[in-house]
């Protein structure tokens, strides 16, 4: 096997597109942005990205079927002055440096091909602490795409992340940005404790209006309000657990 096969379902011919990636990682932001996206506006899968560099492994779907695991590309056709989108998704990033590397060459590589011209890249920000409205944090390949993005919602601090951004969404705009795409980076705020649709949510709304589509936001708020009951529910036990505690304790010292 080649160390990345691509195998296409078709091959479609795009302009002036945009590339948006949203794979795992912090919080899962990306990830659950992209799939959002797929579903509400009605991408179409045109081509699967298979790799040894993708763990060793095969996913169980529908009817006990399995498939390799893989990265998945779509494509939508511009209207109405918003430009063509192609998005990329997968179960797994890269296992290792080199096959980070590889993916996102190949994937840049291909992109160029299309007629991709902007490199979007979604992810997480772990600010280690349950955040209610998350903001959402930028980094660009040229400083003259900043006013645009702060207009659409985007914050900019300067040096952050302190440790950069690991993984394709920083390795596709480093290796775009080689190639002459022009690059931007958007991180939701996030705890990183759990999948964060209310994140999603927040780099979806910056994302739509730097691009200027619409989107509706509804099973990413049913999402977001399961996972507050799971965390009301976590904290309600801790407290619990706290009360039960405190006597044991006062005896102890007693």
């Amino acid at each position: 096997m080649d160390n990345v096969l691509i195998r296409f379902i078709e091959r479609p011919v795009l302009e002036n597109a945009v590339l948006i990636e949203g794979l795992p990682g912090v919080g899962n932001v990306g990830k659950l942005a992209a799939e959002h996206l797929a579903e509400e506006l009605d991408f179409i899968k045109f081509a699967e990205i298979f790799s040894k560099f993708l763990p060793p492994q095969v996913m169980i779907g529908a009817n006990d079927t399995i498939q390799l695991v893989k990265h998945d590309l779509f494509y939508r056709r511009g209207t109405e002055g918003v430009r063509d989108l192609v998005l990329l998704t997968g179960d797994y990033q890269g296992l290792t440096p080199e096959g980070q590397y590889e993916l996102s060459h190949e994937t840049v590589k291909l992109a160029r091909e299309m007629g991709v011209n902007l490199i979007v890249t979604l992810g997480g920000y772990g600010v280690i602490k349950i955040v209610e409205e998350p903001g959402v944090l930028g980094a660009v390949t040229s400083v003259d795409m900043k006013p645009k993005l702060e207009d659409a919602g985007v914050i900019f601090r300067s040096g952050e992340p302190s440790s950069g951004i690991i993984g394709a969404s920083g390795l596709l705009l480093g290796l775009g940005s080689l190639e002459g795409i022009p690059g931007i980076c958007l991180m939701g705020e996030t705890s990183g404790y759990f999948v964060d649709p209310r994140s999603a949510r927040s780099v979806l709304r910056v994302l739509s209006t730097y691009l200027g589509f619409d989107v509706d936001y509804s099973s990413l708020e049913k999402k977001a309000a399961q996972i507050d009951e799971i965390t009301s529910r976590i904290k309600e036990n801790l407290e619990e657990t706290e009360t039960h505690e405190r006597p044991d304790d006062l005896r102890y010292f007693g």
